[in-house]
């Protein structure tokens, strides 16, 4: 196997973004904790870029790191969690369940890693560059996927107004 430029920057986003995520759900602070979710939202954007989905790379980067931390940043700074004493948890046995059954699925993804002796789908691999575009993803949205996509948004309207209903009780 040949190593490019290319190749070298996936395996290396790849490994930082699995390094921040992990950095993420280990640190106490939560502070800390929302920096390290911003480098995996780039990492992120940097492996779509260099499977030449721009356009996701884009809209990872604009939501993501930009609205969506911002708002973590707003709930936790609201929350005011300075005192840590209240927050720290012991070990029970639900953690240890959990660990248990994170550790049962890595060992599945790595035997079907290991073992899956398929080869990947080359099909697509030359319209790579046109398939990451916004016309592309624009025009399989609003025809291939238009169903799909108008439920979504039938999906969405439902509980903006489900949000607002209750939100309405609760001032009442």
């Amino acid at each position: 196997m040949i190593m490019t430029f290319e190749t070298v920057l996936f395996y290396f986003l790849a490994a930082a973004s699995i390094a921040s995520a992990v950095m993420v759900i280990t640190r106490r602070s939560p502070v800390m904790s929302v920096l390290f979710l911003i480098v995996n939202f780039f990492s992120l954007a940097g492996l779509y870029l260099t499977l030449h989905a721009q356009f996701i790379a884009v809209i990872q980067i604009i939501v993501y790191a930009g609205a969506i931390m911002v708002l973590f940043l707003f709930v936790i700074m609201l929350l005011n969690l300075g005192d840590e004493q209240r927050l720290a948890e012991r070990i029970s046995y639900k953690k240890m369940i959990a660990v248990g059954l994170s550790f049962a699925v890595l060992m599945e993804v790595l035997y079907v890693v290991a073992y899956s002796g398929t080869e990947f789908p080359t099909k697509n691999l030359e319209r790579a560059v046109e398939i990451g575009t916004v016309e592309y993803i624009g025009r399989e949205l609003f025809t291939t996927f238009l169903f799909p996509f108008e439920i979504t948004s039938i999906l969405l309207l439902a509980a903006i107004i489900g949000a607002v209903v209750m939100a309405k009780k609760k001032i009442d």
